[in-house]
């Protein structure tokens, strides 16, 4: 062979080596991401080709799917009372994609999840039609139904957990959409979604989870649980030694109380009346790092909580003495979730250990066959045992005191522990307050079956403390009383 032929060969052989190692460069290693595209219609049709796989209440399926005509999609979703759980579940649309359980547990609901294999090939061979398997959740219908009507037409959210175990039983975020009404791939579908984003009220915003807000009153329990732990105090009936008003430190600015005798009030009367000069000076006599460190046993400073759904970070942030002061009454740079603060509950609750919370129980397959189950996993001891009672000792004040700020929660037959929670907001703090409520409630067996925190927005709230247990307190106690009911 002359060289110009033997070049030209050699060439020829470059050419279909590289589209060798091309195509199986293509086929094996950018096959999940060029399957994963949103542009690739296949992908979508197979989703959408067989009914879905339903997630589960109390048993019950909360979603279903209709066939469609028209369109490449065969099936596509619905819900039962889609405004209620649009929190839980998200949203699985045509035309826009997936969110929360729908999205994170698609392959389980599409039957397409890799643990189904060996069902899918012996479904084939038969001749059966793929099925999705099912999520099965840890909500409890009944506290979500007191949560979602509790909140009525107020923007505001409530989270519930089994202090026990971390279970989520209630997540409920208002206003809410419903969506099945852009489940499609029609025109309406389109513009029914563009509203929804555009809506000022953001009802496709998850605030139980995606939301933080200024703690308010409610963080006073971290801040006492802080002095506590750190001998600030010796016990919740000794007093404080608080000056009222107390000048915060470094700074020209005197910090008054609503309401109450608050100078040198003990730590118990101090929750119960919610005096700010108090729990502000332990605040400053724990100092910065401590508090932070508290409040991270509590679960603050956690970027990664999924549940499985991923909640927005709680954080109590590095302050200036002033501000730290401030942070210790929750009106300082602090923020939390709905979520967040139901974890500070259920942790007092659960003599001091707080368990990771989760809302998925099961993974089944569309036989009913159990692919994955769930085991309850602490995630720190937040405080000993013996401040954990202390806790709940003064959270129980402020419950059943008459003089206390929480006997909106109080349950028969139930001990309940609250505290409530007016968070100022807005420029120079002329916006309507936020209104907080957390508690639990414990059996006559000693057990604690629910932890709540609910916070309300807006409403014709007045700026005392008492707010948060005028607005948020009766919607807790129906959650509590729901789930307590649903033991019986």
């Amino acid at each position: 062979m002359n060289k110009p032929l033997r070049r030209i060969a050699i060439f020829c052989g470059l050419l279909v080596l590289a589209l060798l190692i091309r195509d199986n460069w293509i086929q094996y290693v950018q096959a999940d991401a060029l399957q994963s595209r949103k542009e690739n219609r296949r992908v979508s049709i197979e989703r959408y080709a067989t009914p879905r796989g339903d997630i589960i209440v109390d048993g019950k399926a909360i979603t279903g799917s209709v066939e469609t005509k028209g369109t490449d999609y065969k099936y596509k979703r619905t819900w039962k009372n889609g405004e209620m759980w649009a929190p839980v579940t998200g949203y699985a649309s045509q035309i826009v994609g997936a969110t929360q359980l729908e999205s994170l547990e698609d392959g389980i609901l599409t039957g397409n999840d890799d643990r189904l294999f060996f069902r899918n090939t012996l479904d084939m061979i038969t001749g059966k039609k793929k099925q999705g398997g099912s999520v099965v959740t840890t909500l409890n219908a009944a506290a979500q139904k007191a949560a979602f009507e509790g909140l009525g037409d107020k923007k505001g959210a409530v989270a519930a957990i089994d202090p026990q175990t971390g279970a989520v039983l209630a997540l409920a975020s208002t206003p809410s959409y419903d969506p099945s009404s852009f489940a499609g791939i029609s025109s309406k579908d389109s513009e029914t979604f563009s509203k929804l984003e555009k809506d000022s009220d953001k009802p496709m915003l998850n605030r139980a989870l995606r939301e933080t807000y200024p703690p308010g009153s409610t963080f006073k329990v971290v801040t006492a649980a802080a002095a506590l732990e750190n001998n600030v105090v010796s016990g919740i009936d000794e007093a404080t030694d608080s000056p009222e008003p107390y000048r915060l430190p470094e700074s020209s600015t005197d910090l008054t109380n609503q309401h109450g005798d608050c100078e040198n009030a003990t730590l118990r009367d101090a929750l119960k009346v919610s005096c700010n000069t108090v729990f502000a000076k332990l605040s400053d006599s724990v100092g910065n790092d401590k508090m932070i460190e508290q409040s991270e046993k509590f679960g603050f400073g956690e970027a990664e909580l999924d549940i499985p759904v991923r909640a927005a970070e709680s954080v109590y942030p590095e302050d200036n003495r002033p501000q730290n002061a401030l942070d210790g009454i929750g009106q300082g740079s602090n923020r939390a979730t709905p979520l967040q603060m139901a974890m500070v509950s259920a942790a007092i609750a659960n003599d001091g250990k707080l368990m990771k919370p989760y809302m998925v129980d099961q993974l089944r397959a569309s036989t009913l066959d159990v692919i994955e189950s769930h085991e309850p996993e602490e995630l720190s001891q937040a405080v000993s045992p013996d401040t954990a009672q202390a806790l709940q000792d003064m959270m129980e004040t402020v419950v059943n005191d008459p003089a206390g700020t929480g006997g909106s929660a109080k349950i028969s037959g139930a001990t309940v522990g609250g505290k409530t929670g007016t968070a100022q907001h807005g420029l120079n703090n002329k916006e309507l307050p936020y209104a907080w409520f957390i508690s639990y409630a414990k059996l006559s067996d000693g057990s604690s079956p629910v932890a709540v925190a609910v916070v309300v927005e807006d409403g014709s709230a007045d700026r005392g403390e008492i707010s948060g247990g005028g607005l948020a307190g009766p919607i807790a106690k129906s959650v509590m009383q729901a789930v307590i009911n649903s033991k019986k």
